[in-house]
């Protein structure tokens, strides 16, 4: 299950891909933070993090913000869960708090590891291959999730 605090950052990049002009224009973190709302202080903290990464780029002064920092179809999920959440999310064990990789290791994997191994699979191809483009593509008829 993704963090709240990923989920945010999720939520922040859809709106930047679908409201910034790619032109360089810039949107403040008062209206991300009130169309989407995020407490401001907690949202900066999601951005600066991801402006650390190169995923989003920011510019001080009264016409700054932020912006994405690369194209839209080039930000995965998986990069996005990555950054904010780490790659535990695609390689812990469902039971343990540790990476099945240990469990072999030891020779005993967990009782279910065998199925949530296959869905662990499906659900890091999918968070590779699904990128912000995606996402704002099929956003016809749900804007409703991203408070926008």
């Amino acid at each position: 299950m993704l963090s709240n605090t990923c989920k945010y950052a999720i939520r922040a990049l859809i709106y930047l891909g679908r409201f910034s002009d790619g032109k360089g224009t810039k949107i403040g973190i008062k209206k991300i933070s009130s169309e989407l709302d995020i407490p401001t202080p907690f949202l900066g903290k999601i951005l600066q993090n991801l402006v650390k990464q190169k995923v989003l780029v920011s510019t001080k002064g009264p016409n700054g913000g932020f912006g994405l920092g690369k194209p839209k179809d080039e930000i995965s999920l998986y990069d996005i869960v990555s950054i904010i959440d780490g790659e535990d999310f695609f390689k812990n064990c469902l039971i343990s708090m540790e990476p099945c990789s240990t469990h072999h290791e030891q020779g005993q994997p967990c009782p279910v590891h065998k199925s949530f191994s296959e869905v662990r699979e499906k659900l890091y191809k999918f968070y590779c291959e699904t990128t912000l483009a995606t996402v704002i593509d099929d956003m016809e008829g749900h804007e409703d999730l991203i408070k926008m």
